[in-house]
C-alpha cells in the first residue's frame, strides 16, 4: 500500500496529461503483467520487483484515476458515490483473505498469482468504462504541448487551507496503521493462539465499508470546508482506540474497539474526495489527490516499523500503541485551523465588497451633490 500511495503524485500528472481512462487502463495493464510475472518466479529477490514494485505501481495508476472520475459524474452526491466505491475494498478485506487462504492451500502460490490476474484483465475492461466529461487540460499557444503549469499545478499549493490538510493528514497517519499491521501480534501476545483473532479483522472490515457508506451519505450535507470536521472526529477515535488496544482485558472488549476503528477509518477514507474537491475545485483534484496520497507513503512506510522496534526493545506492545494514538490526535487538531482560515478568507473578501460597494455609492452620490451645491450657490445670488 506505500508503494500504490507513493507513485500517485506521478500518477496525478499522468491523470491531468492523457485523462482518466488512459490512465487507468495502463495502470491495471501494469498490474496484470506484475501478477503474471510474479506467477513465474522462484525466488523472493525477483519477487520484490514484480510483485512489489511492477504490480504496486499498477495498482497505483488503476486506483486514483479512479477517485477522480467522480467528480466528472457527480456534484450534489459526489460523498455518497465516493462511499460506495471505496466500500468495495472493505468487502474484498472481509472475503479475499479466506479466498486467498483456501487458493493457496490447494493450488499453490505461483497458481495463487495467476488466479488474481484475471481480477486485473476485468478492472481493464471495466476502465474502458471511464468517460471523462471535463476537457483535457491543452495550452493554447502550443497546442499538444503542455506548459510546465498544466504538468505539475502549483495553484494547489496557493491554497492555504489545501497545505494545512497536506500537513494534518501525513502527520496524523505516522501512528494510524499500527493498530493494523500489529493487531494480530498484540493478540497472541495477550490472549494466547487459541483465540479466534481474525475476526478481529472481519469486525474491521464490516464497520470500514458500513462508515464509508453511511458518511458518504452524510458529508454531502454538510456545507463547505466544514466536511473536514469528519476527518479531525475520525482521527480523533483512531488515536483514543489505539491508547485502549493494551487497556483491554477481555476478548469483547477489543472486538468493540475494532468495531469503532473500523468505522472511524470509513469515514477517513470515503471523505478524501468530497474534501479535496471542496478545496481546490474539480480542475485541480487530481494532482490534490495525488500529492496528498504521496506524502501519505511516508507515515504508512515509517509509523509499523517504529512500532515494531519499540516492541522489541521493551517487550511488550503497551508503549507502541499507547504512542500510535498521539499522532492521529495531532492530526486531528491541525485540520481544526482549515475551517477557521476559510471563515477569515470569506471575512476579509466579505469587507473587501463591502469598501468596493462603498466606493461605487460615493462616485454616484458626489455628482448628485455638486449639483446641488450649484444650485444653491445660485439661489443665494
Amino acid at each position: 500500500m506505500g508503494m500504490v500511495f507513493f507513485c500517485s503524485p506521478i500518477v496525478s500528472v499522468f491523470t491531468d496529461l492523457y485523462g482518466c481512462r488512459k490512465t487507468a487502463v495502463v495502470g491495471a495493464a501494469v498490474g496484470l503483467v506484475g501478477l503474471l510475472a510474479s506467477s513465474f518466479v522462484r525466488t523472493l529477490g525477483p519477487l520484490y520487483f514484480t510483485y512489489g514494485i511492477v504490480f504496486a505501481c499498477g495498482c497505483s495508476f488503476a486506483y486514483q484515476p479512479s477517485l477522480v472520475i467522480l467528480g466528472h459524474y457527480f456534484k450534489k452526491r459526489l460523498g455518497l458515490v465516493n462511499g460506495i466505491v471505496t466500500a468495495g475494498s472493505s468487502v474484498f478485506t472481509i472475503t479475499l483473505p479466506s479466498l486467498l487462504s483456501f487458493l493457496l492451500n490447494r493450488l499453490g502460490l505461483h497458481n495463487t498469482f495467476r488466479i488474481i490476474s484475471i481480477f486485473m484483465f476485468i478492472l481493464m475492461l471495466v476502465v474502458f468504462t471511464y468517460k471523462p466529461l471535463m476537457p483535457e487540460p491543452r495550452s493554447p499557444q502550443t497546442g499538444r504541448a503542455l506548459r510546465l503549469s498544466k504538468i505539475f499545478n502549483f495553484n494547489i499549493w496557493k491554497s492555504v487551507e489545501y497545505r494545512i490538510w497536506a500537513l494534518g493528514i501525513p502527520a496524523g497517519l505516522f501512528g494510524y496503521f499500527v493498530p493494523y499491521v500489529h493487531l494480530m501480534a498484540f493478540v497472541e501476545e495477550s490472549f494466547g493462539t487459541d483465540v479466534n483473532k481474525e475476526i478481529l479483522l472481519i469486525c474491521i472490515g464490516i464497520t470500514s465499508g458500513v462508515g464509508r457508506l453511511f458518511f458518504g451519505r452524510v458529508v454531502d450535507s454538510v456545507p463547505g470546508v466544514n466536511k473536514v470536521y469528519l476527518q479531525v472526529s475520525s482521527f480523533l477515535v483512531i488515536g483514543v482506540m489505539s491508547m485502549m488496544i493494551p487497556l483491554c482485558q477481555v476478548f469483547g472488549g477489543l472486538i468493540a474497539v475494532c468495531l469503532l476503528m473500523g468505522l472511524s477509518d470509513g469515514c477517513f477514507i470515503s471523505i478524501m474526495g468530497p474534501i479535496a474537491f471542496e478545496l481546490v475545485g474539480s480542475q485541480n483534484a487530481s494532482q490534490a489527490i495525488g500529492f496528498l496520497l504521496g506524502m501519505m507513503s511516508l507515515p504508512m512506510i515509517v509509523g509499523p516499523p517504529v512500532a515494531g522496534l519499540l516492541r522489541d526493545k521493551l517487550g511488550t506492545y503497551k508503549e507502541a500503541f499507547y504512542l500510535a494514538g498521539i499522532p492521529p490526535i495531532i492530526g486531528g487538531l491541525v485540520l481544526c485551523f482549515i475551517p477557521y482560515v476559510e471563515r477569515r478568507k470569506q471575512q476579509q473578501q466579505q469587507q473587501q465588497q463591502d469598501k468596493m460597494l462603498d466606493g461605487k455609492a460615493n462616485s454616484v452620490l458626489q455628482p448628485f451633490n455638486a449639483h446641488e451645491d450649484k444650485k444653491e450657490l445660485e439661489c443665494s445670488i
